[in-house]
């Protein structure tokens, strides 16, 4: 079953607006950068987020058996101790049930189910780009992710995956442009920039790193990556 046979369940499940992302929003009080989140502020909503339960109908990307899946919460249950367990179909019409902290990324469906299927059409096409796709999908060049580094490093904020949409594309980022920048950001070339910052250990930024890690990791990257970009600049 293709994405968009595994999207019709979606009409089944009366998808509602959930949660926020599993994902900082981008926060930017004067006179940090837009680009980047302010710690303090994105650590309580952070906090906020792991609390939340989501609703039917929320598209997540998950992990079962190291494996990773993405599919739509069918079920959801709350225990005495506040943790949440949820039944997820998967694209593939399979069934999961899985426990809170398996959930990597979480996204708002839409009330409506036809606007719902759509969205989960693009789940699906962004959860199996490649590298390549995203780069070209977010249409982000070396420079721009080097930019995004250089002003990272001089306040030492985090980049949020909201962040690098705005760099690159001046507007708020859609549901969609999120989950494929916060996907591109765990790509190999991102990660001779940034490291991965982790909360309850799911990913929800990134940090810069420091210029010699950067120049070992290019140089390390540049050994099996010769063709790339980043390796003719």
């Amino acid at each position: 079953m293709n994405c968009h046979l595994a999207s019709l369940l979606l009409l089944s499940l009366g998808a509602t607006r959930v949660a926020s992302f599993h994902v900082k929003s981008c926060l930017s009080p004067s006179p940090c950068s837009p680009l980047f989140s302010n710690n303090h502020q994105a650590d309580g909503e952070a906090a906020s987020m792991m609390q939340q339960v989501y609703a039917i109908g929320t598209f997540v990307e998950f992990e079962e058996k190291k494996r990773v899946h993405i599919g739509t919460v069918s079920e959801k249950e709350q225990k005495s101790n506040g943790v949440a367990r949820y039944k997820v179909v998967d694209k593939e019409g399979k069934l999961y049930s899985i426990a809170d902290k398996a959930v990597h990324f979480a996204m708002n469906a839409p009330n409506s189910p036809g606007q719902a299927t759509k969205l989960f059409d693009d789940f699906c096409n962004v959860y199996e780009a490649s590298e390549e796709d995203l780069e070209m999908k977010l249409d982000v060049s070396t420079d721009l992710l080097e930019v995004a580094w250089e002003e990272s490093s001089l306040d030492g904020a985090e980049l949020t995956p909201s962040g690098l949409v705005e760099l690159v594309h001046a507007h708020t980022a859609s549901a969609i442009e999120k989950y494929m920048a916060w996907r591109f950001l765990q790509t190999q070339s991102a990660h001779v920039f940034f490291k991965e910052i982790k909360d309850h250990g799911r990913v929800i930024s990134f940090k810069a790193k420091a210029k010699t890690a950067v120049d070992a990791a290019k140089q390390a990257f540049c050994e099996t990556h010769g063709d790339s970009e980043l390796c003719l600049v």
